[in-house]
């Protein structure tokens, strides 16, 4: 039994791309395939040179044959990862045809592909079933072959259905308190103790906790931003508890988080150390390794003396500077503190100088949303052979240069955009100004849905393809190619809604200025004008008025008074008439053909225009209307034979 169905245009393909582009082919199928059981395969063809891409992604369901429906969702990918969650395979919605004949569970196992792995992440199964109900399913991940596809596949059972995908999130550690006390290491990171004093709780009790890492690249670009913060020397991780509100805490809760010392100071400790032992080693032979040893235990004590240990903590989203806990130094750059109240979040901070309480929270905060944001450079490419069309991408910049060495390498010109920050679902909506569209917006009722839009996803990859044209096909005359701008606005998760299969911008009308832009260029077409042969014909056909034989039997015929009033009635300017008594000073008739050369230069050159009768009224007026005769009779025999 072979079933097939169409995906939507608008969900966007995330295969690894062959970029040398000549033509942009998209083909998106579903297809189903059942004997014994139900498989709903999605796979996902992006040709740009007429190879066809080997990634496939699939989503396998095993259910009776027919009683499902399988499709992609990718336009609902932006609403699937929330906070610190990072999105790591396809959104795929699944539907039951029949809902009165089927049986539950199902067993649906999605393919995802994680490409940075980390010890403080795990991956979960995301569903949002039809009332819109959010809930995370541990899968039983495995490496194995579905429907001739290998790969890594998340494979849940559910009792309902709807909308499925794998996610990154921090992992989270569940453990038990009881009433004799606990000593827990955290095992995303053994360096993170917990000691509950026995009798911490009146009943045991059941607690959570998750590891947010906080490393040197992620402190070094808060400090950045910020020259408050210059004596801040190393930050804890973000230390997630969970604890019932019901049961307060009776006795302190030891915590140890590492926070360690200034790398300087470290280093100048070491060399200190290897400058003692091989002193110690030297001068007394007999002196044992045990001493050498305290004496570097004394030396790392004593280094952090002049350094500040500050604890901050959260309730209820609202961050505060613990004044009257006491912080301990350890060794190994670990801190050590009791807790006395119940807190959400937990941050230690070392410090060369006090900061006021204030500047601390600060810190907090952007620690905390620093951790969700991402560098992100945007780039364009040009099809080779088709200008008209190219691809926008949106990288997490510590892929940036492998990315753009593909790129180059396979071919066509790349453009870069300016660093921006984005978190995990943010949309990039795309428009144009200058001479330059997409013909998808020119096509389109231009409704702020119609946009183009591109989702980030830090570990998926995030493309559009994009066909360009020109908006006046008669604009930038002066150059030789047709200019333009593509804009991009950045519409945060917060700012989106669903609106039936989309996720569309609440309000597009109020959006801020543009993140970053790319210049676009397109190259003009040779036109040929085809002007009628019938006009050439007639403009070749046509003689010249007042031809030089004519003016010089006129100039003989006037008198050098009659000159004067001629230079007067033809409205010649008198630096005219100046230059042709310069010229021409003892020859009238000279003066007068000069007088009547230069008025005929400064008639426009149309050839219907009544240059004859223009010169006979002018003859008129000052008193020789033979003279206007004989050239009116004298200019129609002229045209007459030249006719025939």
């Amino acid at each position: 039994m072979l079933l097939e169905s169409k995906m939507s245009a608008g969900s966007h393909p995330y295969t690894s791309l062959k970029l040398a582009l000549k033509s942009f082919k998209v083909l998106l199928s579903v297809r189903c395939v059942a004997k014994s059981l139900f498989s709903c395969v999605l796979k996902t063809t992006l040709r740009l040179t007429g190879e066809t891409d080997k990634a496939t992604d699939a989503c396998f369901v095993r259910a009776p044959a027919g009683a499902l429906t399988c499709e992609a969702a990718d336009t609902l990918s932006c609403l699937m990862a929330g906070g610190s969650e990072e999105l790591v395979s396809r959104v795929i919605r699944v539907k039951v045809r029949d809902g009165d004949g089927f049986r539950f569970p199902v067993t649906v196992a999605v393919p995802f592909c994680v490409r940075h792995r980390s010890g403080h992440r795990e991956v979960a199964v995301k569903v949002v079933d039809e009332e819109e109900r959010v809930s995370y399913i541990a899968p039983a991940t495995t490496e194995e072959v579905h429907g001739g596809q290998k790969g890594c596949f998340a494979e849940v059972k559910v009792y309902s259905l709807g909308i499925f995908a794998v996610v990154s999130r921090p992992k989270r550690e569940m453990y038990n308190v009881p009433r004799k006390g606990l000593s827990l290491k955290i095992p995303m990171d053994p360096r993170i103790c917990l000691d509950y004093l026995p009798g911490s709780f009146t009943a045991p009790v059941m607690a959570q906790t998750m590891v947010q890492p906080v490393d040197a690249v992620l402190l070094a670009a808060v400090k950045s931003r910020n020259d408050a913060y210059e004596s801040v020397v190393s930050a804890s991780p973000l230390l997630h508890l969970t604890h019932p509100k019901s049961q307060p805490l009776r006795r302190p809760l030891t915590i140890t988080l590492p926070c360690p010392p200034s790398y300087e100071k470290k280093e100048g400790k070491r060399r200190k150390e290897r400058k003692a032992h091989q002193v110690g080693a030297l001068g007394d032979p007999s002196t044992p390794s045990g001493k050498a040893r305290i004496l570097g235990a004394y030396l790392r004590s004593n280094e952090t003396s002049n350094e500040l240990l500050v604890v901050l903590g959260s309730r209820d989203k609202q961050w505060t500077v613990l004044e009257k806990i006491v912080t301990r130094n350890q060794k190994n750059g670990l801190v050590s503190f009791d807790l006395i109240e119940n807190f959400d979040r937990l941050l230690a901070v070392r410090l060369l100088s006090p900061l006021q309480p204030c500047r601390l929270i600060a810190l907090a905060e952007e620690l905390e949303a620093s951790a969700c944001r991402h560098p992100v450079t945007v780039f364009l490419q040009r099809g080779r052979g088709d200008p008209h069309g190219v691809l926008l991408a949106a990288l997490p910049s510590r892929d940036l240069d492998w990315e753009l060495n593909r790129l180059r390498a396979a071919g066509g010109a790349v453009e870069t955009s300016s660093e921006i920050s984005l978190c995990e679902g943010d949309q990039l909506l795309l428009r144009f100004s200058g001479n330059i569209t997409s013909t998808a917006f020119t096509q389109s009722n231009t409704s702020e849905e119609s946009h183009e839009r591109l989702t980030f996803h830090c570990q998926r990859r995030n493309e559009l393809l994009v066909r360009l044209t020109e908006v006046d096909p008669f604009g930038n005359y002066s150059s030789p190619c047709y200019k333009g701008t593509a804009l991009f606005y950045r519409v945060t998760r917060a700012e989106l809604e669903r609106r039936g299969d989309k996720a569309v911008p609440r309000d597009a009308k109020l959006l801020a200025d543009p993140v970053c832009k790319l210049p676009l260029s397109l190259p003009k077409k040779a036109r040929v004008i085809h002007r009628p042969v019938a006009a050439r014909v007639k403009i070749s056909e046509e003689a010249e008025p007042l031809s030089d034989a004519l003016l010089l039997w006129l100039s003989g015929e006037l008198s050098p008074e009659e000159t004067s009033l001629l230079v007067s009635s033809l409205r010649l300017s008198r630096s005219a008439a100046r230059l042709v008594k310069l010229r021409s000073r003892d020859s009238p008739s000279e003066q007068a053909f000069r007088v009547l050369a230069m008025w005929r230069r400064a008639l426009p050159a149309v050839t219907r225009h009544p240059k004859a009768s223009q010169l006979a009224g002018s003859l008129g007026r000052i008193g020789r209307p033979d003279l206007a005769r004989e050239v009116l009779l004298r200019e129609a025999e002229l045209s007459e034979g030249k006719k025939f």
